[in-house]
Parts: structure tokens; sequence; C-alpha cells
């Protein structure tokens, strides 16, 4: 049990730590589009990008894919630019944003695996159980998208229901923001 929890404060740390910037950004950008009323298809999105991000991460772990890290983490920042992107060009039909934004999360969950398997890489591969620590990993990480959505949303219904800020506005404030500083992280993380 131990082991569980060990690696489940790695997946929960993976996303709420002050290093996971890029992480918190990808979510924000995936849940912006989102209310509260629509908490179940933000569940089965963040469910959906942590399949993504665990897949690649138990292939890399067990060294059947391998990527140069420069790389990934480059593409990491790029994920969630094309997906802030997605959402302004999308303003008009967010319901279309949405449905969009559950194949980017799934898709881009690939390459953020990717950017955490170098690192704990060794750890799972020196480890007896090596099912136990993948799976209690991505519970870790699970729970703390669903802490950082529910902020999401929090902040988001506090913006729409008493601010009064439109819908729309309030999503491209959001992908904005998320747009910027994203591009800012690829340029810093060009791989030449």
């Amino acid at each position: 049990m131990s082991d569980f929890i060990f690696y489940f404060k790695l997946g929960w740390e993976h996303i709420i730590s002050l290093d996971a910037l890029d992480h918190q950004l990808f979510v924000l950008a995936l849940a912006s589009v989102y209310t509260f009323k629509d908490i179940r298809k933000v569940l089965i999105l963040i469910t959906a990008f942590t399949i993504g991000h665990s897949l690649t991460l138990a292939l890399s772990v067990l060294d059947i894919i391998r990527f140069s890290g420069k790389w990934v983490e480059f593409l990491i920042p790029c994920t969630i630019f094309i997906t802030a992107l997605n959402n302004i060009f999308q303003l008009d039909s967010i319901n279309k944003s949405a449905r969009i934004n559950y194949y980017l999360a799934l898709g881009f969950g690939l390459i953020h695996g990717m950017g955490f398997a170098n690192a704990i890489r060794i750890m799972l591969a020196q480890d007896q159980k090596l099912g136990l620590g993948l799976f209690g990993f991505n519970v870790g990480l699970e729970a703390g998208q669903v802490f950082v959505v529910a902020i999401i949303l929090l902040i988001a219904f506090f913006a729409l229901n008493f601010l009064k800020i439109k819908r729309r506005d309030w999503i491209f404030f959001l992908a904005s923001g998320v747009f910027a500083l994203s591009v800012k992280m690829a340029i810093e993380r060009l791989p030449f």
C-alpha cells in the first residue's frame, strides 16, 4: 500500500505542484469551454487525457517507445496553444469546440505522458510492482486534475454568474491567456 501512496502523491504533484504550469494550462484550455452543468463531460474529458497520458507513460517506462526529451518538452506547449487556438476559432460554436477537445485531450495526452516518462522511467523500472506504481500515479494524476477542474469551474461560475461576464468573452479571455503563455513556453523550449 505504501508504494501506491508514494506513486499517488507523485501523480498528484505532477499536476498540483508549482512546476506543473504546462499541465495546468492544458487542463485550463480543455476545461475553459465548460460550466458546472457539464461536469460529467469535463470528467470524461480529463479521463481521456489521463488515458492518453498513462498509455505513453507505460509504453515509455517499458522502453517500447522513446523520444527525445527536448522535442517532447517543446511539443507539450505546442499542444496547449493548439487547444487554446481551437477554443478561440470555435467561439461561435462552443459545443463543437467542446467535442473537438475530447480528441485533443486523448491525442495530446500521449505527448504529455512522454514528458514525465523520462523522470519516472528509472524509478518505475526498478520497482517490482510496475503495475501498482503506474496505477497509483494515474489515480493521483486524475485526482489532481479533478481538483484543478473544480477550481476552474468554480472561478467560471463566479465570473459568469456574479460578475455577469458573457460565456463567449470568458472563453476568449482564458484561451488568449493560455495561448500567450504556451507560445512563450514553446519558444523557450525550442529544441534546436
